[in-house]
């Protein structure tokens, strides 16, 4: 897992892990809506490095 996406995935387990605090909803929506989209980045990121990968010989 590279850097960026390591980063990624730990903004994306923080804003849940705060969503999880009782806060009040607008902010709870917004943290798990940046959640969402970092996992997206994830994703988007790890089907390009698959995509740029040389096919298995």
């Amino acid at each position: 897992m590279s850097r960026t996406t390591r980063n990624l995935k730990d903004q994306a387990d923080r804003a849940e892990r705060l969503a999880r605090t009782g806060m009040d909803q607008v902010t709870v929506e917004r943290l798990r809506a940046y959640a969402e989209e970092c996992r997206n980045q994830i994703a988007a990121a790890e089907q390009e490095r698959q995509l740029a990968a040389p096919p298995p010989a």
